[in-house]
């Protein structure tokens, strides 16, 4: 057993440990979805929506072909944070839900808090099938194991800890995986340096690199092209208001001016990462370029050019004790997003479906046991998918399409906040309407080698556009009732 497999088992015993201790602090249905949470456990669980294998692996290969504009990513994300943190935290907070639905039902009703429900539990899932492929390949890729084994041993250990403690289990193991994946990542920047002959050799390099190419510096910032950023900034405006993951333990807390300060923090803890991991990309293409990223770290053997392997060869040839940690803090970073995403997909099935619509009068351990259960299916679907769509090629144009619909409901949510003319029945159309739009782009986008109206309308364009129009549309032909619900001061 090699030092980085050894370094990596014993993160996963830890990571397990940790999740089951917290098994007897949740004991309610309340407890287990999240409930009276301080500053430190709101931030560690809610970052691990934003940091997860994209804000690594992801952001490494745009380092490698776009440099220091990958990190976009990432501040895109903590943009977002910021503007729920400053706009709607303490409006969420104070309408006493752990359910994005939930907020969803006071201001539309329990029709819209069920649609929504339904469809962003797919969404939750579409990300969730994402990160267990991720891990997958990681497994397969540098530990030599094979890719359904992986994904099943992965399944298991995430699984176990989540149902055991719930949120309380996401929040203390995610104390353990954000300082892993900064200490990791920033280690690794270090160690590649001195690898890569320091930072002025870099940089130097990387300037030869896009004076050849004919293209911006690595280090501009708008390299990647203002549209990919503008669509990140979109999306994470938008989306940081009904990710559920994300939103869920801001709910949970114990008060609105813990949920405010606790939002503000998560933006600045997840913003900067990308920064490193972008770095570690962008030190990888000059090895690359000079022939010395050999693959599995062998001395001598292919030298990898590609921009998606760049990131683990590039683990594999540091020192076996360095590549481990730096391994570990890749893995806690996708630990630290299926976690919450399957606690979410688990809590909204329980709260908005079957405990709001099915068995409004069950008695709380039904409720917990439910919990768990639909918590345990949720990571299973997940693993499953990933292990039958790993080489559809398609996969990642469909997840960004759950991306940009997910960032889409939240202008229903807009329209039902500020607007009075917002009915259950247009916004349950919207809804579906912003669904079949996000995914038909892509679809067409898989189907003819481009977007319907060109480069620039991306699929995020297209469900915001959706969802503005149909909310009003929809609105007028089916109006609200003169009972309707009110509308929050």
């Amino acid at each position: 057993m090699s030092i980085q497999v050894i370094i990596i088992v014993i993160y996963f015993a830890l990571t397990v440990a940790i999740g089951l201790y917290t098994l007897k602090k949740s004991k309610t249905s309340d407890s287990f979805h999240g409930a009276q949470l301080g500053v430190a456990a709101i931030v560690c669980a809610s970052a691990g929506e934003w940091l997860g294998g994209t804000a690594t692996t992801g952001v490494s290969e745009y380092g490698f072909n776009d440099g220091m504009s990958g990190s976009w990513y990432t501040i895109a994300n903590g943009i977002g944070v910021m503007f729920l943190a400053l706009c709607f935290a303490k409006l969420y907070r104070s309408l006493e839900t752990v359910t994005v639905p939930g907020i969803i039902e006071h201001f539309y009703g329990v029709k819209a808090r069920s649609v929504s429900s339904v469809v962003l539990t797919i969404v939750m899932l579409a990300v969730g099938l994402s990160q267990m492929i991720a891990a997958g390949k990681l497994g397969q890729n540098l530990l030599g194991i094979e890719f359904n084994i992986a994904v099943l041993g992965f399944a298991v250990i995430f699984i176990i800890y989540t149902l055991a403690g719930g949120m309380n289990a996401v929040a203390s193991t995610n104390v353990l995986h954000l300082f892993v994946m900064y200490g990791g990542v920033i280690i690794a920047v270090i160690a590649v340096l001195m690898l890569a002959g320091g930072p002025a050799h870099v940089s130097d390099s990387l300037a030869a690199i896009a004076a050849e190419e004919g293209k911006a510096s690595f280090f501009n910032m708008g390299r990647i092209g203002m549209p990919k950023v503008s669509s990140w900034i979109i999306a994470s405006l938008l989306g940081a208001c009904t990710a559920q993951a994300g939103v869920q333990p801001v709910l949970a807390a114990k008060d609105v001016p813990t949920a405010k300060f606790a939002c503000i923090l998560t933006a600045i803890v997840a913003a900067p990462f990308g920064l490193f991991t972008a770095y570690l990309g962008m030190c990888a293409r000059v090895m690359s370029n000079e022939g010395i990223l050999f693959k599995g770290g062998v001395q001598g053997a292919e030298n990898v050019v590609d921009a998606k392997s760049a990131l683990p060869a590039l683990m594999m040839n540091l020192h076996p004790v360095v590549g481990g940690l730096v391994l570990a803090a890749i893995l806690a970073a996708i630990l630290s997003t299926i976690s919450p995403i399957i606690l979410a997909a688990g809590t909204m099935v329980t709260k908005d479906l079957y405990q709001r619509v099915f068995k409004p009068s069950a008695p709380d351990k039904e409720i917990l046991l439910f919990s768990r259960v639909a918590t345990g299916i949720a990571g299973v679907i997940c693993s499953l998918a990933a292990i039958a769509f790993v080489n559809l090629t398609a996969v990642l144009d469909i997840v960004y399409s759950a991306y940009s619909l997910r960032g889409a409901l939240f202008i229903v949510v807009l329209f039902g906040i500020y607007w009075k003319g917002a009915s259950e029945k247009g916004a349950c159309w919207a809804m579906v309407l912003t669904a079949i739009v996000a995914v038909g782009w892509v679809a067409v986008k898989l189907a003819s080698g481009g977007y319907p109206l060109g480069p620039v309308i991306t699929e995020t364009y297209a469900a915001v556009v959706a969802a503005a129009v149909a909310t009003i549309v929809f609105s007028l032909i089916f109006p609200k009732k003169k009972d309707g619900i009110q509308k929050a001061s």
